[in-house]
């Protein structure tokens, strides 16, 4: 196992701060902006929609897409750790566990609390699904795979010993195999928009609703979403790409260079963007379609940083692709 720096130990923040830290919480914006998207969408494409019901949805979802999240930090923070990614030579903001601040245990047993909350409320999902409905079964089914799925790539994304070891998984990492890109554009992008329709839908409120014409309406906003939601990985991975190499971390910039994330990184926003017009055009060129086109200025910053930096000073940036 490596050592973790002594040097920072010494220097020891606060025990508030060290978990704040750990669990990385301005990375939230990445599982709330979802669900704000989805209820935002929610509120003109569900017709006749109960309201107090789809915010209490969204509300449930959005707290286990942050549990999600919090709990992917976490054991990133121990797994990158022990599989020797969060060295003295990392150029990212500190790690806790790296830094000698928490040790393995214990930012792999927080890890696992939280998304045992999580796997709460997700149990807490499945058992909304209206029984009287011909496809109850199938929706329970889905949703379960949903759940079961979301906690288990949680500790898949980075990997390492706990628990996937005790599963015979202790050498596979979502991350690690340069599926990274794949796994966010899907899960906190596709999958985060896309569920809280699917649980109005398929619950008590949703009866005269088809769930085939809901969902095709939501998927362009689901699909901006997670677009954008990539950005974030890919400027955190241009970043760490050296040190990533070492711990044979083979992440899309490894792979195919800087370069090709910083080209993923614009085509992303492009079709993001482009998505809009689309948005507009469907919507009789109403003006107010118009208005993501205001953070424009805002895109074309990020472009340039990321095209022009490396290293630690990539690191503002990855907060900027949240945004």
């Amino acid at each position: 196992m490596p050592v973790a720096s002594t040097a920072a130990a010494v220097a020891k923040p606060p025990f508030w701060k060290i978990w704040w830290v750990a669990a990385r919480p301005h990375t939230l914006t990445a599982s709330i902006s979802p669900c704000l998207v989805s209820y935002n969408a929610g509120i003109s494409i569900l017709p006749n929609a109960d309201a107090s019901a789809y915010f209490h949805i969204i509300l449930k979802w959005t707290a286990f897409c942050m549990l999600m999240q919090l709990g992917t930090n976490l054991h990133n923070d121990y797994a990158d750790f022990v599989m020797g990614a969060d060295t003295d030579k990392r150029v990212g903001q500190a790690r806790a566990t790296q830094k000698g601040w928490l040790t393995p245990r214990q930012t792999a047993s927080a890890a696992t609390y939280v998304l045992g909350l999580g796997l709460w409320l997700g149990i807490g999902f499945i058992t909304s699904m209206d029984a009287s409905r011909s496809q109850s079964v199938s929706s329970s089914i889905f949703m379960t795979a949903i759940v079961i799925t979301s906690i288990f790539n949680a500790f898949a994304y980075t990997g390492g010993p706990w628990p996937l070891g005790y599963l015979g998984l202790g050498n596979f990492s979502i991350g690690y195999a340069g599926l990274g890109d794949l796994f966010v554009f899907l899960y906190f992008g596709l999958v985060a928009t896309l569920i809280p329709p699917f649980l109005y839908v398929a619950g008590p409120n949703g009866f005269d609703l088809d769930l085939f014409d809901v969902i095709q309406k939501f998927s362009p906003y689901a699909i901006q979403v997670a677009l954008l939601s990539t950005n974030i990985i890919v400027v955190n991975n241009l970043r760490d790409r050296h040190t990533d190499v070492g711990a044979n971390k083979r992440t899309l910039a490894v792979r195919f260079g800087a370069e090709f994330c910083r080209y993923e990184f614009l085509t992303n926003l492009m079709v993001s963007y482009g998505l809009v017009f689309v948005d507009w055009m469907s919507h009789s060129f109403q003006t107010i379609r118009l208005l993501p086109l205001l953070s424009v200025p805002l895109a074309i910053k990020e472009i340039q940083a990321i095209h022009s930096k490396e290293g630690a000073l990539l690191n503002p940036h990855v907060g900027g692709s949240a945004r």
